[in-house]
């Protein structure tokens, strides 16, 4: 596959006004996203996932390192504004109601990107009506206003306006948090099977795992504006190395209260200030498997297999093999199905 989007050392730090301190958003952040690939960034709120998001769209500037797509240098000077970009990269916001004009009718939001790009007006007709099938949306809520759509159907009109442009990209912010759980069914097949149809790259940000593990090919953990864990989506969700990330998916909830986890991991104390990092292992004052090292310097990136890259110093000894998988969605499946056709609550 060809790579569509790399990120290397991608630093973005705030400056705090009146002062000479910063905010270290994002620390030394790689990677890269293939053509029809999903890699989903995740963590929790304020570990930087919008802001890397954010600096590859163009809409800040990074500090420092390089974001090239298709071998084009992402900058001030070229970016989604640049005419040779323009609809290359599109984005999907959280909040579908407050991404759309109030006052301007679904179809002409829709072909809203095509107007940029010089398209006659029948031509755009024609295209924001095809759209308007593709993601199921009936013709008559061309004519009608936001606020007369459900939130599902307004996703549905955000979606339809990234991919009118036939973009290489889509950046996904969040794009099912704001969602009932129907809804997000829906609008996360829809994801998938556009996907499939256009080939298109997507970088999912998102802090819901359950959407991650059905959603993405690869996964990037990130912690305190820097990726920590990297890798398939498989190897992640069933095998993860770091602490941070084992002590993320510790975090999801099981169909059974009762039931016991193989492996987990307390991360315990205050998270670090992201003015002032340590000078080693971020999560090194939570971590139970903390070490001299841990404290005195930063773990580089081990490469354990098949591209799965753990910023660890004592992976190897997280997880007791003999204690088996812990891919909580695939593992805990087959007991809630039991308990459902059981009929217990």
């Amino acid at each position: 596959m060809s790579v569509v989007l790399s990120v290397q050392n991608l630093i973005k730090h705030f400056p705090i006004a009146g002062s000479r301190s910063v905010v270290q958003a994002v620390n030394n952040v790689s990677f890269s996203v293939s053509r029809g690939e999903t890699l989903a960034l995740v963590g929790e709120s304020g570990s930087g996932k919008t802001t890397v998001g954010r600096c590859i769209l163009g809409l800040i500037d990074p500090t420092g390192g390089e974001i090239t797509f298709q071998g084009n240098r992402i900058d001030k000077r070229n970016n989604v504004r640049s005419r040779h970009l323009r609809g290359k990269i599109q984005l999907v916001f959280q909040e579908p109601a407050e991404s759309l004009d109030p006052r301007i009718r679904i179809g002409v939001t829709i072909g809203e990107p095509l107007r940029s790009l010089g398209s006659a007006r029948e031509d755009r007709d024609k295209q924001v009506r095809e759209m308007a099938r593709r993601v199921g949306l009936e013709e008559e809520a061309l004519y009608q206003y936001p606020a007369e759509l459900s939130a599902g159907q307004q996703q549905r009109v955000g979606i339809a306006r990234a991919i009118i442009t036939d973009p290489e990209l889509i950046v996904l912010d969040e794009p099912t948090s704001a969602l009932d759980p129907t809804a997000r069914s829906e609008v996360i097949d829809l994801l998938i099977t556009l996907q499939k149809e256009l080939d298109t790259a997507y970088l999912f940000i998102s802090h819901d795992l359950s959407t991650v593990r059905y959603l993405s090919h690869r996964v990037a953990v990130m912690y305190l504006g820097m990726i920590v864990e990297q890798g398939s989506s498989q190897d992640i969700f069933s095998r993860p190395r770091h602490p941070y990330s084992i002590g993320l998916l510790s975090s999801v909830l099981l169909p059974n209260p009762r039931l016991e986890r193989h492996s987990e991991v307390s991360l315990q104390g205050e998270i670090p200030s992201p003015i002032d990092l340590p000078n080693g292992c971020f999560l090194a004052s939570r971590c139970p498997f903390v070490e001299a090292q841990c404290s005195e310097r930063m773990p580089d990136a081990d490469d354990i297999g098949s591209g799965h890259l753990v910023h660890c110093f004592k992976h190897r000894d997280v997880i007791d093999d003999e204690k088996g998988t812990l891919d909580y969605y695939e593992r805990f499946q087959a007991e809630a199905e039991k308990l459902l056709s059981s009929g217990q609550q």
